[in-house]
């Protein structure tokens, strides 16, 4: 008896132990076939699921897709008792009170659903995130409408305490109301300007896909006439330098930045940063004016040095960075330099100023001896930083190779080099040395100088790295002599002592003596340099053209072609050529590293906003 006893003991503690496992086994199966037919959208099915979970566990994770169920398969009045019920259990949460209106709408009762709508927001206790949550409560039901009301009531509420600009900008801007949107972001400036900086990145952000331009015009009228009713109102006028930068127009900016700097008293500051981004946007013309204003407040001007340093560096770019510069304007910012450098004096601040100088003497001016001797001075000058040092080292090395001087060209170099051995200038000294190597015809050293540099940090050390030892390797011929890549080295130098005419007649000898030579890529696309250097265009789209058409397949097709279409926009001012050639660029060499810049071109051409 003891032991039948004890059998159904122990059988009832089995059941006992297997019932709860016997439960979740189940519950997990209904929620797993309620959310298979809530995905499916066969609603009435998963009400049927759902139903059994959320009486067994009433929480939202059952509620919310109970809900849309019943929705979607019209049992309004169950969803209105499941809502009703909620409420109950749940008197503080508005959220449920938008439930029961969305209900009403749904069944088609825009009435009651208003009703209970306007009741959830009458209901709002005075604090922010209740309002927060009853607006994100009627955005999840698509009722933007009721959820400006609700921010704009939460307004009224805290009477400028939190006056949710941002929020209702969001509303307006899906709704396509951009004029209340641009009204809710000033205002929230008009506050406190402090939230300029905040209010920047929102506009920018919704700006950035206006591709008709209808939204910029707008905030631009905007600025204009808060500008002209509100004149003290300074942030107004930060804002318009802030668009008009966005937009680009850096002339539009200078003139309401001077207008700034006048009325605040300002030291030029705001003109300086304006020069930096103007320059760096190719907006030469506007930086040189932001430069010379500053310089214009007076020697005892706070950025006055600084301002004639960034004016020199910008005029030297517009200078030089043209093909066959004017020589009436290199000697002219020969003098400015002069004039520059006598009156701030030589030290660490003017280094490369005096660097640059000696560039245009001796690479511009062929004033090679002054601009050594200058040079030299500037090694033995107190209060030069080791960095400044080895620039000017690189610039005398770089010169004596335009003199001839090898040695003395190698030895500057390797100074730099070991200086600065881990370093992105030690590791320019290294290319400048290798590339001097391959001018002498060393090639197995230079390429092995080079390959050591294809892992350099800077990008364009890598890359002019990679470009030298391609160079070398696809054109050795095998046989220790290479005399054809020893003459199309002999040729380049030549180029680079600006001795064009007998570097066409080297490059010509290579072509003559080996017509079926692997250079013959190379030979036309030094020969389409140097015609542009001396501004013979039409010459340089020959060359470049015969690189495409001839040697497609070759590595230095998509260079060719993108240098062709940049002289058919820049120079020919034929952009419907120019695209056609960039979209060329983009279908057949896919993986050039000029692909993205030839995409933003071609779409800057085709009228596209680009930001």
């Amino acid at each position: 008896m003891r032991n039948k006893i004890a059998a159904l003991g122990a059988c009832w503690l089995m059941l006992l132990i297997a019932w709860p496992h016997h439960l979740l086994a189940q519950s997990s199966t209904d929620e797993q076939l309620a959310n298979l037919y809530f995905q499916d959208r066969d609603f009435e099915k998963a009400a049927y699921y759902f139903e059994k979970l959320f009486d067994a566990n009433p929480s939202n994770q059952y509620y919310q897709p109970l809900l849309t169920s019943y929705i979607e398969t019209g049992e309004f009045k169950k969803a209105e008792k499941l809502v009703k019920k909620r409420i109950k259990t749940n008197p503080g949460n508005l959220a449920f009170q938008v439930d029961l209106g969305y209900v009403a709408r749904k069944a088609g009762d825009d009435n009651e659903a208003k009703s209970q709508y306007q009741k959830a927001i009458k209901a709002l206790p005075a604090n922010q995130q209740s309002v927060l949550d009853l607006a994100n409560a009627f955005l999840g039901k698509n009722e933007s409408t009721y959820a400006e009301e609700t921010y704009l009531h939460g307004r009224k509420m805290f009477d400028g305490i939190y006056t949710f600009n941002m929020e209702l900008a969001e509303i307006y801007s899906q709704a396509g109301e951009y004029m209340k949107m641009f009204d809710e972001y000033l205002g929230l400036i008009d506050q406190n300007p402090s939230y300029l900086q905040t209010v920047q990145n929102a506009l920018q952000s919704k700006l950035a896909n206006d591709m008709n331009g209808q939204r910029r015009a707008l905030l631009k009228t905007i600025l204009l006439k808060r500008i002209q009713k509100y004149p003290d109102a300074v942030v107004y006028s930060e804002l318009l330098i802030w668009y008009y930068m966005q937009e680009q127009e850096f002339a539009s900016a200078l003139i309401q930045a001077k207008a700034l700097d006048k009325r605040l008293h300002e030291t030029g500051e705001r003109i300086m940063n304006l020069g930096y981004i103007a320059e760096e946007n190719g907006a030469s013309d506007v930086a040189v004016d932001c430069y010379q204003y500053v310089i214009d407040k007076g020697k005892n001007s706070y950025y006055y040095a600084d301002a004639r340093i960034r004016l020199l560096g910008t005029l030297y770019a517009q200078v030089t960075g043209s093909y066959a510069p004017d020589q009436a304007k290199i000697t002219d910012l020969k003098s400015r330099y002069i004039k520059t450098l006598s009156e701030l004096g030589i030290g660490n601040q003017t280094a490369l100023l005096a660097c640059k100088l000696a560039h245009i003497e001796a690479f511009y001016l062929h004033e090679t001896e002054p601009a050594i001797q200058r040079l030299q001075d500037l090694l033995t000058a107190p209060g030069i930083s080791k960095q400044n040092q080895a620039q000017v080292k690189l610039e005398l090395a770089d010169i004596y190779v335009y003199t001839g001087e090898r040695w003395e060209s190698t030895l500057l170099y390797s100074q730099v080099e070991k200086d600065f051995k881990n370093d992105p200038i030690g590791h320019d000294a290294k290319l400048r040395n290798a590339r001097l190597s391959y001018y002498m015809g060393d090639f197995n050293w230079a390429r092995a100088q080079v390959d050591v540099l294809k892992a350099a940090t800077s990008k364009l050390i890598a890359n002019d790295a990679l470009d030298l030892s391609l160079l070398i390797t696809d054109n050795q011929d095998g046989d220790s002599l290479d005399i054809p890549l020893h003459i199309f080295a002999r040729a380049e130098l030549l180029t680079y002592r600006n001795l064009d005419s007998l570097a066409l007649l080297t490059m010509d000898s290579i072509t003559t003596k080996y017509p079926s030579h692997a250079l013959a890529d190379e030979i036309l696309y030094r020969k389409a340099q140097i015609m542009e250097k001396e501004g013979k265009f039409e010459q340089a789209t020959e060359f470049y053209q015969q690189i495409v058409v001839q040697f497609g397949t070759d590595i230095l097709a998509d260079n060719a072609l993108f240098r062709l279409a940049e002289l058919y926009e820049e120079y020919f001012k034929n952009p419907d050529k120019a695209m056609e050639l960039y979209q060329q660029l983009m279908v057949q060499y896919q993986g050039s590293m000029f692909t993205v810049e030839a995409r933003k071109r071609f779409r800057a051409l085709r009228g596209d906003k680009l930001n």
